[in-house]
């Protein structure tokens, strides 16, 4: 315990708090049919970061540091991450070998090893993580697409989420209702008939498109 509470450690302990935290937040709101990643996304103005919408200084290094363009929080918990594993690893080392660093020391030293590792395991994440909808395909275009239920049931209440493949073959995961008078269980076909303000509306997919194979 004293090696987590340590004065040379705590702003490690604390970035692992935040980080279990923020874990906990989106697994909960997830089970509502909500996404914590997704809304700061929006709000922060992500997509337009990850693109080369922002031509300052901060546009710059968010577009460096975020080369894989996940979401915004998806990257903070990989920065977090990263500061607390250098973090106790140069601390650590420190001990070792003479004795634990000022933790403002120390903490300067984590920041710099968790930048470009952070970029690094962005780039790989981008692969795996389904990205939300992003500027480069429009609402529009996702309309019309087939796609599977994957936090269901899809009714007229609180959304679920879709996912998708684009034309581009990109894997999208949207806010999606069921159309009135549908109520659609999680893992069925479905076709995406509407949408306006980063939500979806969506039917069972007729049977003839349903027996194609799936898009995830």
């Amino acid at each position: 315990m004293d090696a987590l509470t340590g004065a040379g450690v705590y702003p490690f302990t604390i970035a692992a708090l935040i980080l279990v935290g923020l874990v906990a937040v989106e697994l909960c709101a997830m089970l509502v049919g909500f996404s914590m990643s997704s809304l700061l996304s929006h709000d922060l103005g992500h997509d337009s970061l990850a693109h080369g919408g922002d031509h300052g200084p901060l546009g710059a290094w968010m577009s460096w540091l975020n080369a894989g363009g996940v979401p915004l929080l998806v990257l903070l918990m990989v920065w977090l991450a990263s500061f607390a594993i250098a973090g106790f690893a140069v601390q650590a080392v420190a001990h070792a070998v003479v004795a634990p660093l000022p933790a403002l020391v120390a903490g300067l030293v984590a920041a710099v090893l968790a930048t470009p590792a952070t970029r690094t395991q962005s780039r790989l994440l981008a692969h795996i993580i389904p990205r939300e909808e992003t500027s480069v395909v429009s609402q529009a275009d996702l309309i019309g697409l087939l796609g599977t239920v994957v936090l269901g049931p899809l009714d007229q209440g609180k959304p679920g989420r879709v996912r998708v493949k684009d034309r581009h073959g990109n894997i999208h995961v949207l806010r999606a209702r069921a159309a009135a008078g549908h109520v659609i269980a999680q893992g069925a076909a479905v076709l995406v008939v509407d949408g306006a303000a980063g939500l979806y509306e969506a039917i069972p997919a007729p049977a003839d498109l349903a027996a194609r194979p799936p898009s995830n």
